[in-house]
């Protein structure tokens, strides 16, 4: 069961609504403007214009199709669909009061309401065109007017006659936009729509817009929208059959996820296929088995025809938009037509041209480029139900698609090997390698495809069929790859897999394995008391790595051991022991290791406060991943660390496209959560909050089923906390806040828990917190004294912490705050340097050094306008008011910020300062809510220190002045 039919979420056309948008706005403005909006069928002309359409406020939408009986069908179709409208709405004397003497006549001939048609003949049929412009035109007069003609490839002779008339002799300044859709797959070479838009396209008023397929991203959405949060079988193979058609995905998750395909799907496919003529519909029967894409020798070799009379035969097809051609290779327009005509084989049929594809690749086996080969050979022989040459060949293209770092490949040959087993009784013999060797190739696959949950279900079969005892060798390799994987999936376990396979592997004599087990062991071991056994593993594990000429191991080993080492600190020795690492991994050809290191360097740039270094480092490895085939895995992994020190930089739209690129290639869940854990600060910096909390719930529902390390762990606790704080959820902060203290190891990592610490601050010093001994102010200043300080970026985040502890109490310090802002300025980092210069602004205000602020605030303003805080911004222009500071210009047109958000208030500090504004003292506050009067003392303190003045008195008359109260 589906949650809905079609998507209730408008997915992935931002882009080609704004250019509709834009041409309304010239519409409004007095400027006539004509768009044609092509697309293939299904991709969603007709949402865009309906989700436009709902979206143009004022203007008045005038709809009409053309009719489906082929070219030469229903005359002016469209246009008696818009006059029928308009005569419902307006009446027949509404419509015939916009045209000049009221004469309708001419109108007839769309309308018979309108009276008798005239005399047939080039008069009438001007007088017609005259009209039905001169109505658009006045209706245009009253209030824009959008005149949509949908599927314009069904025009008749005379709608496209119209349709010119209208688009080249409108006036000018017309608020008249007319949007014209057709299906571009519809229009072959001789069709009549051709010529007629490649002649109005020259038109200056005049735009084409093309809709393209959704991407694999866009896809995930719009599933999610129909599924309504519900399951869906395989949403690769949805989007792979679909081809990111929209319609085409509904159709599949609505009864089409398993092989077969739904009715109206089918018929849809198949009527362009259907229209060829006879023997190039059995052409086509036979390409459909050779794959969406064919070469040109291919098919003439299994079709057994010479060229002159196979190019006759594939003419009418690549004429009807059936075929497409692509240098000396054929492709299906979609792949689902290849795969609604061959399922229209029967099964004899199939098993014969399967066959027939098969031996042709064994006789001719340079005919198709490697690994290609040898892939398309096993898929042939498996679709010929040829179980042993289905096994024999899916192993060596396993091996082909291993060489070319195809691992998606190689992961689906050796499933299919897995599969075949049991069908081929001396499969071992057969291929010279047994069921776990197979299986533990998988493995080593599924974790390099980014297939992690796979990876870990196989080698648990893998181990059942092991007896460690006998085997302990093969059981420590599986051990070793499970532990791995359950590592980056974040699985408990995978300490004890790599201790369980150290155990396994002897000491002496040292070996390969040996190197690379401890190395595996000495990465994963991450706690702050495991620091003095990681160093000690990882140098042995290089030790024996040089010993043995392991250039992986050592390669690997190094990478380790200079981050259990140096961390954020000796930053230059680090670089060169990183680039030490490369040229070992270089020199192999062993790409993980290689992508390893890169990783590693751009994280510890970051950490050490190296921003544009850092993305430099990663952008590079990005690139390199997609050649080395590791996009979904090591690529990913660097675009975190691409998309981290960008917005660091402030660079915030730039690290938003790098997660939009990222999240295109299906990544791990843990990578994908951070990745939006990255976007969901820009959103809380920016006062989005419904798309930082989206954000951040979709990201803790991946997190949700693993154990992680901090890296992943504690920025995800502080966004939720400061998403909490920003939506006033002071409770639920203060027990977040709470278990995060007694939960967590809160030395092992500083780079993280110093922004975690800053963002529990204000938790702990609000008043409306529940009172409890262990969320005190005091416990966070003592876990910052024992919390160490490594490189620059920790300790401007030390400094800033100090600052903000200081000014919790009613302690505005200046020289704190200064000192804050130097250090994120020398860091280049513009949203944090803002916020500290309103610290430092507030501390001058406070002590009543106004010209000072002066000075100060027009530099933060123009930083948190730069970046689009919106939040932060408001708090700026606040102090500003407050303090009688006159900003230079507008600078962030924000939303309004909810009452007392500009300010910090929370609700109860709000409901307090309406007390105060009314002249309550504290005595009289606390009988009228119930509290304390020193709970009441507590409250007024923190805000005057929020609202930077010193007197209950000055509270007031800055309540009054921003009217933060009705009353």
């Amino acid at each position: 069961m589906r949650a809905h039919a079609v998507s209730p979420l408008f997915v992935g056309r931002a882009d080609e609504l704004a250019v509709l948008e834009g041409a309304l706005a010239r519409a409004r403005a007095g400027s006539a403007s004509t768009v044609f909006v092509g697309g293939e069928a299904g991709v969603g002309k007709t949402r865009l214009v309906r989700e436009f359409t709902e979206r143009s406020g004022d203007a008045l939408a005038l709809i009409g199709g053309c009719l489906e009986l082929g070219t030469e069908g229903l005359p002016f179709a469209p246009f008696t669909a818009v006059l029928r409208g308009l005569a419902r709405d307006l009446g027949h004397d509404g419509v015939a009061a916009l045209l000049p003497g009221g004469a309708t006549r001419g109108l007839a001939r769309l309308l018979p309401e309108f009276g008798e048609p005239e005399r047939e003949g080039a008069e009438a049929r001007a007088r017609l065109f005259e009209q039905v412009l001169g109505l658009l035109e006045r209706l245009a007069e009253t209030r824009p007017t959008v005149l949509v003609i949908e599927d314009a490839h069904w025009a008749d002779r005379s709608t496209r006659d119209l349709l010119s008339f209208l688009v080249r002799y409108q006036r000018s300044d017309a608020h008249l936009l007319t949007l014209v859709t057709y299906r571009a797959d519809e229009l072959h070479r001789t069709h009549p729509l051709r010529p007629l838009l490649t002649e109005l396209s020259r038109i200056d008023w005049v735009t084409r817009l093309d809709l393209r397929r959704l991407s694999r991203r866009e896809v995930d959405q719009q599933a999610a929208s129909i599924l309504g949060g519900g399951p869906v079988a395989d949403l690769d193979l949805v989007y792979a059959r679909s081809e990111g058609n929209p319609l085409f995905v509904e159709a599949l998750l609505n009864g089409g996820e398993g092989e077969t395909l739904p009715d109206s799907l089918r018929d849809l496919l198949l009527a362009s296929v259907e229209r060829l003529p006879e023997e190039t519909q059995e052409l086509m029967r036979l390409a459909a088995a050779g794959g969406a894409r064919i070469e040109h020798t291919m098919l003439s070799a299994v079709a057994g025809a010479d060229d002159g009379e196979l190019s006759r035969l594939l003419r009418p097809a690549v004429a009807g938009n059936v075929l497409v051609v692509d240098g000396e290779t054929y492709a299906f327009r979609h792949a689902l037509i290849r795969e609604a005509v061959h399922d229209d084989l029967l099964p004899g049929e199939r098993t014969r041209l399967h066959t027939r594809f098969a031996e042709a690749l064994e006789v001719n086996p340079g005919i198709l480029p490697a690994p290609r080969a040898a892939i398309e050979l096993a898929h042939h022989w498996h679709a010929a139900h040829n179980s042993l040459w289905a096994l024999i060949s899916a192993w060596h293209a396993a091996a082909a698609a291993r060489k070319a770092a195809a691992y998606d490949e190689q992961l689906r040959m050796l499933t299919r090997v897995l599969e075949l087993w049991e069908a081929v009784p001396d499969a071992a013999e057969r291929i010279a390698a047994d069921h776990v060797d197979v299986l533990r190739q998988a493995v080593t696959v599924a974790h390099l495809a980014g297939e992690f949950e796979r990876g870990i279900s196989l080698a648990r079969a893998a181990l059942r069929e092991i007896d460690t005892a006998t085997d302990p060798i093969r059981a420590a390799r599986l051990l070793r790859q499970r532990g791995l994987v359950r590592y980056d999936l974040g699985r408990a376990g995978f300490v004890e897999d790599l201790r369980a396979a150290a155990e396994l592997v002897p000491a002496e004599p040292p070996t390969s394995l040996r190197a690379h087990v401890l190395e595996n062991l000495a990465r994963v071991l991450s706690t702050s008391r495991d620091r003095a056994e990681k160093e000690a593993t990882a140098k042995e594990a290089m030790r024996i790595a040089q010993e043995v000429g392991d250039a992986d191991a050592e390669a690997h080993a190094l990478v380790t051991l200079t981050w259990a080492s140096c961390r954020y600190s000796r930053t230059e020795e680090r670089i060169v022991a990183f680039a030490r690492a490369r040229e070992i991994a270089s020199r192999a050809s062993t790409y993980h290791a290689l992508m390893r290191a890169v990783i590693f360097e751009s994280d510890a740039l970051e950490g050490a406060g190296r921003h544009e270094q850092a993305a430099e480092v990663a952008r590079r490895g990005v690139a390199d991943a997609e050649v080395y085939g590791l996009a979904r895995t090591s690529g990913a992994f660097l675009a975190i660390n691409l998309a981290e020190p960008l917005v660091s930089l402030g660079r915030w739209d730039e690290a938003s496209g790098v997660v939009e690129h990222a999240l295109e290639v299906a990544p791990p869940p843990p990578y994908r959560a951070s990745l939006q854990g990255l976007v969901t600060d820009i959103a809380l910096a920016r006062g989005d909050l419904d798309r930082a909390g989206s954000l951040f719930h979709a990201s803790r529902a991946v997190l949700a089923s693993g154990t992680y390390r901090d890296q992943t762990v504690l920025p995800q606790l502080r966004r939720e906390i400061e998403l909490l704080v920003a939506r006033g959820r002071d409770d639920e902060a203060a027990a977040l806040v709470e278990r995060t203290l007694d939960e967590h190891d809160l030395e092992a990592t500083p780079r993280y828990v110093w922004p975690l610490l800053r963002a529990c601050l204000p938790v702990v010093v609000s008043p409306s917190s529940p009172p409890s001994p262990s969320l005190s102010l005091p416990r966070l200043r003592a876990v910052a004294e024992r919390l160490g300080v490594e490189g620059e970026l920790q300790e401007a985040h030390r400094l800033t912490f100090t600052a903000e502890a200081a000014q919790a109490e009613g302690v505005f310090d200046r020289g704190a705050w200064e000192a804050a802002a130097a250090a994120w300025a020398a860091l280049r980092q513009p949203y944090a340097e803002a916020r500290a210069l309103l610290g430092v602004a507030r501390a001058a205000v406070a002590a009543g050094e106004r010209d000072e602020a002066a000075s100060i605030l027009p530099r933060a303003a123009e930083l948190a306008a730069r970046l689009g805080a919106a939040p932060l911004a408001a708090e700026i222009g606040s102090l500003a008011r407050r303090a009688r500071i006159a900003l230079p210009g507008e600078c962030l047109s924000a939303e309004p910020v909810p009452e007392g958000a500009g300010f910090g208030l929370t609700a109860r500090e709000h409901e307090v300062l309406g007390l105060v504004a009314t002249g309550r003292s504290n005595r009289e506050i606390a009988g009228e809510l119930f509290i304390s009067a020193k709970t009441v003392s507590v409250h007024v303190s923190n805000i005057l220190a929020k609202l930077g003045v010193t007197s209950r008195g000055e509270a007031a008359a800055t309540a009054y002045r921003l009217r933060l109260f009705e009353r």
